[in-house]
């Protein structure tokens, strides 16, 4: 069977085990923002994540990850938990597909469904950081990681 067939005909389960496990990881914007909402961002990015399977282009999924981390970051949300949202549709479609595949195919179909939605994720990823060195925001505030980096070009006596 096609992935993206087996996707399609998963759908509804994949994307209310998505839901709860974003839902449990308690993720600030996400709860506030609601189910309806929530629910229908999952589903709209399983769709653009099967038909870039499907048609093995990532055009659609490229912009639709470029513009949603515009609107989180306006929106305030902390790029964890568009990730988190990312994270969560990708883990209950591995477990769909590693349930369901057979041994001979399973290779192929985890390296299109990681490709795509580590695209994604990519993508999101890069906006923010983008948008972020436009302004301070605390949870890309990445100096900590490099203290005492200054004197690591510094020949020590």
């Amino acid at each position: 069977m096609k992935l993206e067939t087996l996707l399609r005909e998963s759908a509804q389960s994949i994307l209310d085990e998505a839901f709860s496990d974003l839902q449990r990881s308690q993720v600030h914007h996400y709860e506030k923002a609601g189910e309806a909402f929530t629910r229908e961002r999952l589903g709209n990015l399983f769709e653009l994540v099967v038909t870039a399977i499907e048609t093995r282009s990532l055009t659609s999924l490229s912009a639709y990850a470029d513009r949603i981390a515009t609107q989180r970051f306006d929106a305030g949300f902390d790029i964890s938990e568009v990730q988190m949202a990312f994270n969560s549709l990708e883990e209950a479609m591995w477990r769909r597909v590693v349930a369901a595949e057979p041994p001979n195919e399973l290779a192929e179909a985890i390296g299109l469904l990681s490709t795509v939605l580590g695209f994604g994720k990519d993508t999101v990823a890069r906006k923010y950081v983008t948008l972020a060195s436009q302004r301070h925001v605390p949870s890309l505030d990445l100096k900590a990681l490099f203290a005492g980096t200054e004197a690591a070009g510094t020949p020590t006596e």
